[in-house]
């Protein structure tokens, strides 16, 4: 009979237990998911049940967690964009939470620049720790990418982008993300990337401070290759501020842009 484990079809014998499949392919498995649930009792196998096998603590290999990953996403997701390389500039709400967010989809490479260190107010709404607080954004988000995805390529650059650097630091990536607070930082980088990479495409964002409406944020084309996400209205202002949920719906909603290009589609297309 044929059964998936780990992802992985195998032939194995007629009413083969799974106790019987741990023992063969993954001796000290101590947890044990059949068809989704969870189970600590031996039980014989039928044909097309699905096992998965883990071993608290212990990191699969590239290829095992790249497997059981991959399985979760829309088929031929991840083989298209491991390749790929994404550049994002500034670690704070919006990019914090996108990086999570690629990594967690598959892209294989990550540049990400700011010169910024972890602040106690950074955590209402930014991917990092208390024990983080003083770290160097770069070196922190790194670290958490490397608990999440060991296998993702992370080229951190503790740097101030300016006019003068932003193309050499984002020479490879296939995509940008802007995630600045400042609007002149932005306008800087979109001038100074376009300008060196007219055919690539920036993420941008714009207008996703306080708590209205969750879908006033949306993803709007601005230029053959500009994108921009936000309502384009709600700035942070005395009595708005930055939080968590409704910067999180901007982050993703640019990771969610990022991934669409990856895959050859327009981010604002039905």
């Amino acid at each position: 009979m044929k059964i998936k484990v780990n992802e992985c079809y195998r032939d194995v014998a007629d009413g083969m237990s799974l106790f019987a499949v741990r023992a063969e392919v993954m001796p000290r498995a101590d947890v044990l998911v059949l068809n989704g649930g969870p189970v600590r009792a031996d039980v014989p196998l039928a044909d097309s049940d699905e096992v998965v096998l883990i071993r608290r603590g212990e990191a699969p290999s590239q290829e095992a967690l790249e497997t059981l990953m991959a399985a979760r996403h829309t088929p031929g997701v991840h083989s298209a964009i491991k390749k790929s390389c994404v550049g994002v500039a500034g670690l704070g709400g919006l990019g914090s939470a996108v990086a999570i967010a690629l990594a967690r989809v598959g892209v294989g490479r990550l540049v990400l620049a700011d010169f910024d260190v972890v602040e106690p107010s950074n955590l209402n709404r930014q991917q990092y720790f208390v024990d983080q607080i003083g770290m160097l954004k770069t070196e922190a988000m790194a670290t958490n990418l490397a608990r999440i995805n060991p296998y993702v390529t992370v080229e951190a650059s503790p740097v101030r982008l300016t006019a003068d650097n932003t193309a050499d630091v984002f020479r490879d990536a296939d995509v940008l993300v802007e995630a600045f607070d400042v609007p002149e930082s932005k306008v800087m980088l979109l001038e100074s990337f376009s300008r060196t990479f007219p055919d690539r495409s920036i993420v941008m964002a714009s207008g996703l401070a306080g708590y209205d409406q969750s879908n006033t944020i949306q993803t709007r084309r601005i230029g053959a290759n500009v994108f921009v996400v936000g309502d384009l209205v709600r700035a942070a202002a005395p009595g708005t501020g930055l939080m968590a949920p409704r910067v999180g719906v901007a982050a993703h909603h640019q990771a969610n842009a990022v991934l669409r290009i990856l895959l050859g589609q327009d981010p604002t297309a039905e």
